[in-house]
């Protein structure tokens, strides 16, 4: 009988094959389970054949009766059509057929398999659907194989990967661009499958950082998501437009701007429309929406490179009240997710607020929220600080004070457009820790490389003059 779903003909051909010529055996087994063979007898034997490999007997006709018969399986009838068929002359090509009508069949079954999850298991959607997806998932893998590959093969990769690197012009980055040289020399990029945290205190700029990222990856001509907690999309995009055309973030935000300014932001927003740019505002997001939302996205734009979560600890996780082990889950999760979705992931973190009781706040991997998870799952760990933004606060700290006591304070501090910014790299898995410096430009939410000198239009200069307020970052 041979339909779609299953040819009995050809598993008999594959298992005589194997008894002709046992060597066959672990070339198959390395494609096939015996759950893949339709005929019962079929799965019984292959696991026959199993088992004899296993204790280093014969897989022949003779230990195969046995082992069947001491199993209570055996049936001489469907023994012999077996070992009465023609072996195959190229067998794991038929090997490559069983194993098709094999997934299909677990997708017909999955169909039940949805009624149950969704009626009897009485589920939420959302767990629902990402149980759903794991099978699916785990279905899609079992169908792919992956072989050892041979020198010549490895050889070709290897070559044309140092091709590529000639090509994009930058030895040091093997990984995603970050568009920050002294970061790229430090981490080489962010690799495939990795999930980096970048974390800081409030006002710091961490969402900036990401964003000015996010833009550089975009300018590549790849896609990113956000993954926006804490803020809707257009905010998040006035800010990339504010860093891009150099135009201050609260001119922007009131529409304040010479005719040239609205020529620049003109094609700036012509640009940024074309581009693989995706934001999910949804504040309640967790980590199974997460989880399905990339999933669809990048199976529909395949060029996304590169997720961003704002913020880690917004996350939700359905199975654990205890916040701990909910942050655990999400960790790991993505951890898990960037592996399946071959890209790195960014979650952004807040720290704790005992580091700002000590003389020196940089951070330190111990400062992270919940850290044990993070810690652990992360690849690279990126903190984001400036010196700058706690001698305001000290400023602001003793005038208050002073005024307090009647008394009149005079600060001699003056606030910069531009302030010096450390990205400290306190893990990395695949190579050194160190300081990545740079300048942090307040009025266009933007982190550029130290080495680069700006040249500042006379209108952000007006901005700079008029003291504008600036946002929290």
């Amino acid at each position: 009988m041979e339909n779609n779903l299953h040819n009995i003909n050809i598993e008999r051909a594959v298992l005589s094959s194997i008894i002709f010529d046992p060597s066959l055996f672990e070339d198959v087994a390395s494609r096939l389970k015996a759950e893949d063979f339709y005929l019962p007898f079929h799965r019984y034997l292959f696991e026959a054949m199993e088992e004899l490999e296993r204790e280093e007997k014969p897989i022949d006709e003779e230990f195969l009766k046995k082992k069947l018969s001491q199993n209570k399986k055996f049936d001489e009838e469907a023994f012999f059509e077996v070992l009465t068929t023609n072996p195959l002359a190229n067998t794991m090509a038929y090997v490559d057929e069983i194993k098709d009508k094999a997934v299909k069949r677990e997708l017909i079954k999955m169909t039940s398999s949805i009624k149950e999850i969704v009626v009897e298991e009485d589920l939420p959607a959302v767990e629902a659907l990402d149980k759903i997806q794991k099978e699916l998932y785990e279905i899609s893998v079992d169908a792919i194989s992956k072989e050892f590959k041979e020198a010549p093969q490895i050889v070709k990769d290897t070559l044309l990967h140092i091709k590529e690197m000639k090509e994009r012009g930058n030895k040091e980055v093997v990984g995603l661009d970050t568009g920050f040289a002294e970061l790229n020399r430090l981490t080489a990029g962010f690799g495939n499958g990795d999930l980096i945290i970048i974390a800081a205190r409030p006002a710091m700029g961490k969402t900036a950082f990401c964003l000015n990222i996010a833009q550089k990856v975009l300018d590549q001509n790849k896609g990113v998501a956000i993954f926006s907690l804490e803020m809707p999309a257009e905010q998040l995009l006035l800010r990339m437009l504010s860093a891009k055309t150099s135009i201050p973030l609260q001119k922007l935000k009131v529409g304040d701007m010479s005719d040239e300014e609205w020529s620049r932001l003109s094609a700036a927003a012509d640009e940024m429309s074309r581009k693989k740019l995706f934001v999910d505002d949804d504040g309640l997001v967790n980590i199974h929406q997460v989880r399905s939302k990339l999933r669809k996205l990048k199976s529909r734009n395949p060029e996304i490179s590169l997720a961003i979560i704002d913020y880690l600890q917004l996350m939700t996780s359905s199975s654990h009240k205890d916040r701990h082990l909910e942050v655990s889950e999400i960790s790991r999760g993505l951890k898990l997710l960037s592996r399946e979705m071959n890209m790195p992931i960014i979650a952004l973190s807040q720290l704790n607020r005992s580091l700002e009781s000590r003389n020196d706040k940089r951070p330190m991997l111990s400062d992270l929220r919940e850290s044990g998870a993070i810690e652990q799952d992360a690849d690279l760990i990126l903190f984001v600080y400036r010196d700058d933004v706690y001698k305001i606060r000290e400023e602001k700290e003793k005038e208050k004070k002073a005024k307090a006591e009647g008394k009149e304070y005079k600060s001699t501090f003056q606030e910069k457009p531009e302030e010096e910014a450390e990205i400290i790299i306190g893990k990395n898995r695949n190579g050194p820790i160190g300081v990545a410096h740079l300048i942090f430009q307040k009025h266009f939410t933007r982190f550029v490389d130290k080495s680069i000198e700006i040249v500042y239009e006379e209108a952000d200069i007006d901005a700079k003059e008029s003291k504008i307020d600036l946002p929290d970052l």
